[in-house]
C-alpha cells in the first residue's frame, strides 16, 4: 500500500505475479476477460506512458474508460488516502454498492486484503465510501500481487 500511496512503480512491481501480471479493475465486478492485465515489466514505466487503455466502462454513464495509465492511477487505483483507511480486511468485504462483486470466484484460491474508507465527506452519510480490494496468489511459495480492484458507491 506504501508503494501504491508513493506511486512507487519501481517497488510495487517486484510483486507483481511473473505469469499472471496485475489486472485492474475500476469495480468490484472483476471482467477476467476485458479488465487490463500489466506485467511487472510494463507496471515499472506505466507512470511515463502516452498509450491509453480502454479499462472498462463508467458506472452510471455506461461511458468508456479511456485514461493513460497515470489518469486512471488517480480516479481508480489511489483516489484516497488508503494507507490511512479505516478498515483493512483480510479475505472480508466491508461494504458492497449496486456492482456485484465477484473477486472470491475469478480469484478462489487469492488473499484479498481490502482498505476500505467508509466516508470522504460527512455531508454525503456514506454515499461516497472506497475500497482498494490487493489480490495476491501464491506461486512456489511466494505470494503476488493478481488484482487491483477499486471499489465505491455506485449507481
Amino acid at each position: 500500500i506504501e508503494a501504491l500511496k508513493n506511486k512507487d512503480m519501481k517497488t510495487l512491481s517486484g510483486y507483481v505475479h511473473p505469469d499472471k501480471g496485475v489486472r485492474f479493475s475500476p469495480y468490484a465486478y472483476v471482467e477476467k476477460e476485458k479488465d487490463v492485465v500489466l506485467t511487472a515489466k510494463q507496471i515499472e514505466k506505466a507512470m511515463e506512458s502516452s498509450e491509453v487503455y480502454l479499462w472498462g466502462n463508467y458506472d452510471g454513464s455506461g461511458e468508456p474508460i479511456e485514461l493513460k495509465f497515470s489518469d486512471y492511477y488517480d480516479r481508480f487505483v489511489y483516489d484516497s488516502d488508503f494507507e490511512s483507511a479505516d478498515y483493512i480486511g483480510f479475505n472480508k468485504t466491508f461494504k458492497s454498492g449496486n456492482t456485484i462483486n465477484n473477486a472470491r470466484e475469478v480469484y478462489p484460491e487469492a488473499i484479498i486484503v481490502e482498505y476500505h474508507i467508509p466516508y470522504i465527506d460527512p455531508k454525503y452519510e456514506g454515499m461516497d465510501w472506497r475500497s482498494l480490494r490487493l489480490v495476491f496468489e501464491e506461486k512456489n511459495g511466494v505470494w503476488y500481487l493478481t488484482g487491483i480492484i477499486h471499489d465505491e458507491w455506485t449507481i
